[in-house]
């Protein structure tokens, strides 16, 4: 058995998905912002990330910008039949780098085609509307406008499944009642746990929870990640890297699952 196998997996819409996933938000340059230093070896880590097993990749198109998505295409289309590949909307980058919100209906769209057209897709499996009520965290403030966007955009066909990212336990009810969500996706790790309330809804509610920093706190990157798995079934960690070595000791706390 593959370590990846042992992780064991989660329907993340109608697809289904090993428990340990990929974050590609470090295959961008410094800040998230431009080319990564090497680009050779961004290609690398994402070939041998699928190579053993992992199947879920979270980008977004907003990440260099449009950068991390063009290097997804160029290492691994045409993708695995098995490969999901879930992105995020709702902000752009400033010409400075800077993290501003993007949520018109109008934004909203146009950062679909962005990310079909940089992945090399019809359609996307998932989008996560990625609230900037809080640009470093949650806030509230209405989501119904954006959801009821991203839903016209799924009634096209340009959607699969919709998800949410920054979000309060308020905006995912919200949200719920404006269409079907299948994921959620927060800050959460050791050192940063103000949302047990939100991994315990999604628990109770089947919905995916991805959190993203998994690697802040204390500890090795496989002792957090084994507190994660262990956490909550739902909880889907997506560990990103640049290294090669990083990524294999990422793999290896499944080593002792």
């Amino acid at each position: 058995m593959a370590l990846i196998d042992k992780s064991g997996t989660f329907t993340l819409g109608g697809r289904t998905v090993k428990r340990l996933g990929y974050g590609a938000m470090q295959l961008a340059g410094p800040g998230v912002f431009g080319p990564p230093r090497n680009t050779e070896a961004a290609l690398a880590v994402l070939r041998e990330a699928v190579a053993s097993g992992v199947n879920h990749i979270d980008t977004s198109d907003f990440y260099g910008p449009h950068i991390t998505n063009q290097l997804i295409r160029q290492a691994l289309h045409p993708y695995r039949d098995d490969l999901v590949i879930v992105t995020k909307i709702g902000a752009r980058r400033g010409a400075d780098g800077s993290w501003l919100p993007a949520m018109s209906a109008e934004d909203l769209t146009q950062a679909v085609h962005d990310n079909l057209r940089n992945l090399g897709l019809d359609a996307m499996e998932v989008v996560n509307f990625r609230s900037m009520h809080g640009i470093h965290g949650p806030a509230e403030g209405s989501i119904e406008p954006e959801l009821n966007a991203l839903a016209e955009l799924q009634q096209k066909g340009l959607i699969r499944h919709i998800g949410l990212s920054n979000v309060t336990h308020a905006q995912i009810e919200e949200g719920r009642r404006i269409c079907k969500i299948v994921c959620v996706q927060n800050q959460y790790n050791l050192a940063e746990r103000k949302y047990e309330d939100v991994v315990d809804h999604c628990e109770r509610e089947g919905l995916l929870f991805v959190p993203y920093y998994p690697l802040h706190g204390p500890g090795s990157s496989e002792d957090k990640l084994a507190w994660l798995l262990e956490r909550s079934p739902c909880i889907v960690p997506i560990p990103g890297t640049l290294s090669l070595d990083h990524l294999e000791a990422n793999l290896a706390v499944l080593d002792a699952a």
